[in-house]
């Protein structure tokens, strides 16, 4: 009998441990204050703005929009892709993709500039197989180009050009089976990995927990990984066959997104504060989710500069200043939000 017990006791502490671990891992815990120092300058209709792209050359913003509550709750409609005039200021996104009818539900994108107004464009693209399409970009007209398909595409989350033939992107899970992904994200097993096309596809990073946004450092030197199971944002160094080293990892101590350059080289990503809250936000379990735009500032100082505990901003994805404004976007709200810091 004291053995049963025992053994009962220690399962006991073990169980404890791993929820104690899972909530303390994920946020869990912490407080959200809704930041007050921004004032509301627009809210663009739009159903899940998930990413977007800034050209601070030309002045215009590329959007990638999927309705994922729609399709979550069976009601599919086609996303699309967005061009805004960041400089016209009337804040209204036109559709550049309704000539395109086939399944189209976009996700990351990465936008790379050519010659004068004329770019291309990546989308993750999650219709019955998963691809990457690549389009180009003339002012505001999308021409399509070609889509990208591999059994290297597990769970692609994002995906960035290095130049006009060869790109990286993400996976964000290893395994296929629900089991698998479960075991990913609650305890934080680290499977999940970037993959370089330059003509073949092969794996060029592993290990990573849950690898989300990526991109490319102003230098074109380093690739950038957001790791939001992990709280962290990994440096790989770039070889000259596209081969990566891993330099280092950056504490962030939240759930990072989709990864946004400024003019200056720094990042803004737009973060999930409380995995938990997000992963029952998006099975349609819980109304809001608490979102929060960081910095990071010369690759190492973390600052939090919005946060919001749901009721105005649920799941903020990317984020991405503008002159004296800052825009987010998120998984699934039914809006953009544009801000402005109060006094400036």
């Amino acid at each position: 009998m004291k053995k049963f017990l025992l053994t009962l006791l220690v399962v006991l502490l073990a169980i404890a441990a791993f929820v104690l671990y899972t909530f303390s891992s994920t946020g869990y815990f912490r407080e959200v204050n809704n930041t007050e120092s921004y004032e509301v300058i627009a809210e663009i209709p739009m159903k899940g703005a998930e990413d977007f792209t800034i050209s601070y050359d030309d002045g215009f913003m590329i959007i990638s929009q999927d309705d994922r509550a729609g399709r979550r709750d069976g009601s599919p409609s086609q996303g699309g892709l967005y061009y805004l005039d960041l400089d016209s200021g009337n804040f209204k996104p036109k559709l550049i993709s309704a000539n395109y009818t086939f399944p189209f539900y976009p996700h990351g994108i990465s936008l790379l500039k050519l010659d004068s107004a004329h770019y291309q464009l990546l989308v993750v693209n999650h219709a019955k197989k998963h691809s990457i399409v690549k389009f180009e970009l003339f002012g505001d007209s999308l021409v399509y180009m070609a889509t990208y398909r591999d059994e290297s595409m597990i769970s692609p989350n994002d995906v960035v050009a290095f130049d006009d033939d060869t790109f990286y992107f993400t996976n964000d899970h290893g395994y296929t089976s629900r089991w698998g992904r479960l075991a990913e994200d609650y305890l934080g097993i680290g499977v999940s990995n970037v993959v370089y096309y330059d003509g073949k596809y092969r794996e060029v990073a592993d290990g990573i927990q849950y690898a989300n946004g990526i991109n490319i450092s102003k230098d074109r030197k380093q690739l950038l990984v957001a790791s939001p199971r992990g709280f962290k944002l990994l440096y790989y160094n770039i070889e000259e066959n596209g081969a990566l080293t891993h330099e280092r990892n950056v504490d962030v101590g939240t759930g990072i997104d989709n990864i946004e350059l400024d003019e200056n080289g720094d990042l803004w990503i737009g973060s999930h504060p409380s995995l938990l809250a997000f992963a029952a936000y998006a099975a349609g379990k819980k109304e809001v989710a608490p979102s929060e735009v960081i910095k990071v500032v010369d690759g190492e100082k973390v600052e939090s500069l919005y946060e919001n505990n749901g009721s105005f901003i649920s799941a903020s994805s990317v984020a991405a200043p503008y002159k004296d404004l800052l825009f987010v976007g998120t998984v699934m709200d039914g809006r953009l939000v544009v801000l402005r810091k109060k006094g400036e």
